[in-house]
């Protein structure tokens, strides 16, 4: 399975750097050619080429991401950006919106600077490291940007120098591409020199575990946009002009991506962080457009306050991580509250002197994270801090911080709980529509970002990522309201609705209200949080309706707008805490109403991850006390007691609909838990089995006294026919070790009778998730298909037969049993003209509904011991 991984991940870095070779190839041909006043490419043409360019490059990026390469995936996710805003920029030109050669400079300059830092710091961790092509590359295109800016200064040599810097690019990423792509082709068979990937990571596995490499790409963004603002402070550009927005809202795409990937890296800090930092990029962006229009800007104070405590929150929680995350998230809080205290926000040179900061802050911890990521050992960020000064505190205990935290309890996800971020955009939604602005300016001008960016597309995004983790309520609740606070944004705030108030918006508007009616009804079942934040936007609602039909009282919708924003508050204060500390938990309720097997009635039958030894231990354990609990195996989902319980077989037995046509089997987790009994077993049986396990080979065999070292009692009857029983030694890791710590476990299948077989561990919640204690989750089962049932009853007549073929094919299991019987046979024949083995031919009959003593072991009784058929 090893090596299909390593050619993917091949044939991923050879498109990436070909990718980056085309692009430089453009750009190489573009600045050879181009001239004061005269071009080879037209800019549009240029544009829309850079932009398909990106796009491609993007999905490098994000694969290598996912593979843990930071260094190449750094590298492909900042070109991508870099060549984004470049062909945003001009298509800008082509359409006439950047007019003249300073407007131009204006709009390049700031973007190339960020971009030549954050790919110098890329080359220089780079060559520590000893990726000579991937320094190669980073050296060139910042030396490349670099020149380009001073070709706007002296055209002929900056022009010159950027073309042969992209002229290296290319023929260095050529080679270098076109031989992982021949290696890729050929198996390996033909490799050029110099193209071999680094086989070995330096990194142990837990480093790389708990590692998220979307955080450089996000924090480059940061860079741009630091650098933007920051730009017109310092001098380098006149002021901020609409030119500018390409760079601001190529930013806030990617940090919308880095805060997917961060949820796909269960990074939940990282995830809402840089969620909030694109919202601030496609608000600074609307504004600079607005400005350019010639609108009069007047920033709303509790707006940003608000935002403030949402970043000082998330960087006090932040800490956890390392001492370097909370100090610089604390930047964006203070940058806030500056554009709190300006008038004119982003415009006033407060704001953008907390940007210049920012700027240094972002280039030192690129530089920081990206050495730690790639590096064996790491620079000092005060991680684990927190951990040490909390240790000797009995009041306040840290969760410790592993992906498995956010497994759903029911259902299989990639990805990290979203519901911190959208309590937050949620918050910041509510008191957006309580700001007012003057006379001078109309109400759009601030609040449309915070109201349709915030509360509408990540919302969605929120909603998307809850059903991706199997929670159904959560996502129709966070779609719902992103798309009502999406509309409501669009036509209230954006001039859509003007003056117009009558019945197609009541009507409207009343839809949404009978949705969230029924959201409502299901939070009864949920938490008690959870329907106060709906019961609230439905006041919300409420206030929209009376504002459709001209009939809204003084100050109401400014009161539920409060109670609503602080009610999300402190939903996302609580869910920062409780997932950050196993004790003390902020309280947000339990359900009004328990059903069973529902929501409230989940702790009865804990999910626990199958790949973590504390997991099986905590199954082991419940067995041990007489539970019952679904387990995987090397096919499909079984319920499981132990056989030193007769209580707990009874209890399984009993759990099963019709179960008493439908006998257990015996499970062990190998052949030496039988060895107290093996003088009571044919020794042809014992070297077939032997010889037969582990495998997904179920064993017929015949009662005996040898069942009496089980200690199961009197649930012996329970397992197998009054003649025979099932036995089996599964090929399951999870499912050995669990039987190492119990002893031999009786099993069937774990599903009602008649219904198909359960193949993923929610199946197993979903049928029977009231009635076990317990279920080991490991996903989808790795065969959809039963064992192979033989029948050993006659095997000292040398007659083996089948009751049901299954994912081991029968001349498999003949083949087995011909070489076990030549080593009975030994000095009888020779071997080699020994005729076939003669296989047992086996009726289907009908199945009983109970088995009658002296009845023949039929398949309709061992049709379901380990799985049905």
């Amino acid at each position: 399975m090893a090596e299909p991984r390593v050619q993917i991940e091949s044939l991923h870095f050879s498109v990436g750097i070909l990718t980056i070779s085309g692009g430089s190839l453009l750009l190489m041909v573009n600045g050879y050619a181009d001239a004061p006043g005269k071009e080879l490419i037209p800019d549009t043409a240029l544009g829309v080429l850079l932009l398909i360019i990106a796009s491609l490059l993007a999905y490098t990026g994000v694969r290598r991401s996912l593979s843990h390469t930071p260094l190449s995936a750094a590298l492909c996710l900042t070109v991508s950006a870099l060549w984004f805003g470049l062909g945003f920029l001009h298509i800008l030109v082509g359409a006439g919106v950047v007019k003249d050669a300073l407007g131009f400079r204006t709009a390049l300059v700031p973007g190339l600077a960020a971009f030549s830092l954050a790919l110098l710091i890329l080359g220089v961790v780079g060559i520590l490291q000893k990726e000579v092509v991937l320094s190669i590359i980073a050296f060139a295109i910042s030396l490349a940007s670099a020149h380009q800016i001073a070709s706007l200064f002296d055209a002929h040599f900056g022009l010159q120098a950027t073309a042969a810097n992209y002229l290296l690019v290319c023929c260095v990423g050529a080679y270098f591409g076109s031989g992982r792509l021949l290696s890729y082709i050929t198996k390996g068979k033909i490799q050029p020199p110099g193209t071999q990937l680094q086989k070995k990571s330096k990194l142990t596995s837990a480093q790389v575990q708990e590692r998220n490499d979307a955080v450089l790409i996000g924090l480059v963004m940061n860079l741009l946009s630091a650098s933007v603002l920051a730009c017109p402070l310092l001098g380098v550009v006149p002021e901020l002009s609409k030119s500018l927005v390409s760079w601001l809202w190529t930013a806030g795409v990617f940090q919308l991506g880095v805060s997917i990937l961060s949820f796909r890296a269960m990074d939940t800090l990282a995830a809402t962080f840089y969620g909030f930092a694109a919202i601030l990029k496609f608000a600074e962006g609307y504004s600079i457009l607005l400005n350019s229009f010639g609108y009069v800007l007047s920033f709303p104070a509790p707006l940003p306050i608000v935002f403030s405590l949402l970043f000082l929150t998330l960087a006090i929680f932040s800490i956890q991580k390392s001492l370097m995350d909370g100090m610089y998230q604390l930047f964006y809080m203070v940058y806030c509250i500056s554009v709190a205290a300006s008038p004119r926000g982003f415009f006033q040179g407060g704001p953008q002197g907390v940007q210049a900061a920012i700027f240094i802050a972002s280039a030192v911890m690129l530089l920081v994270n990206l050495h730690n990521m790639v590096s064996p050992w790491g620079l000092p960020t005060g991680q684990g801090l927190l951990k040490t000064l909390l240790k000797s505190s009995n009041h306040f205990v840290l969760r410790a911080q592993d992906k498995d935290q956010h497994a759903p309890s029911l259902g299989y996800s990639k990805y990290a709980d979203a519901e911190v971020l959208a309590y937050a955009c949620s918050a910041l939604s509510a008191f957006a529509i309580m700001a007012t602005v003057g006379q001078q300016g109309p109400l759009h001008v601030m609040i449309l970002p915070w109201v349709v960016i915030c509360g509408g597309f990540l919302q969605l995004l929120c909603g998307s990522v809850a059903f991706a983790r199997g929670k159904t309520l959560e996502s129709t609740a966070f779609i719902l309201y992103g798309i009502l606070w999406t509309v409501w944004g669009m036509i209230r705030y954006a001039g859509l609705y003007g003056k117009e108030r009558g019945f197609n918006v009541a009507t409207g508007i009343i839809c949404f209200m009978v949705f969230n009616c029924f959201v409502t009804l299901g939070t009864l079942f949920l938490s008690k949080a959870w329907f106060a934040f709906a019961f609230t936007f439905q006041l919300i609602l409420i206030s929209f309706l009376l504002d459709a039909v001209n009939a809204l009282p003084h100050g109401y919708d400014t009161a539920v707008a409060l109670i609503f924003g602080t009610v999300s508050f402190y939903c996302f204060v609580a869910h920062l805490f409780n997932s950050n500390f196993q004790k003390p938990q902020m309280p947000l309720g339990g359900p009004f109403i328990k059903l069973s097997g529902f929501e409230g009635d989940r702790d009865s039958c804990p999910h626990v991850p199958a790949r973590k030894a504390t997991s099986v231990q905590k199954i082991a354990d419940i067995l041990k006390n007489g539970g019952t609990c679904g387990m995987p195996t090397d096919t499909v989902y079984v319920l499981v007691a132990t056989c030193n319980r007769p209580d707990a077989v009874e209890k399984a037995y009993k759990i099963k609909v019709h179960a008493q046509d439908r006998p257990m089997s015996l499970w062990i987790s190998s052949i030496k838990q039988l060895e107290p009994a093996k003088h009571l077993i044919n020794p042809v049986l014992w070297d077939f089995m032997e010889a037969a396990w582990p495998s997904s080979i179920s064993i017929v065999i015949p009662r005996g006294p040898w069942m009496d070292f089980l200690g199961l009692g009197e649930s012996q009857k329970y397992i197998g026919t009054p003649q025979s029983i099932a036995i089996r030694n599964p090929d399951c890791t999870v499912a050995t070790h669990l039987m190492d710590l119990v002893g031999p476990i009786a099993t069937m299948s774990a599903n009602p009778t008649g219904e198909a077989d359960t193949t993923h561990h929610n199946q197993v919640y979903a049928k029977l998730g009231n009635k076990v204690d317990g279920v080991l989750c490991d996903g989808p089962s790795p065969e959809n298909i039963a064992s192979t049932v033989v029948d050993c009853t006659k095997i000292e007549s040398g007659k083996i037969g089948f009751f049901r073929v299954g994912v081991i094919p029968k001349s498999q299991v003949l083949q087995i049993f011909a070489e076990v019987q030549k080593k009975h046979m030994v000095g009888q024949v020779n071997p080699t003209f020994m005729p076939d083995v003669p296989e047992l031919t086996v009726e289907m009959e009908p199945k009983l509904s109970h088995p009658a003593p002296g009845t023949i072991h039929t398949l309709g009784q061992v049709k379901e011991e380990d799985e049905p058929i």
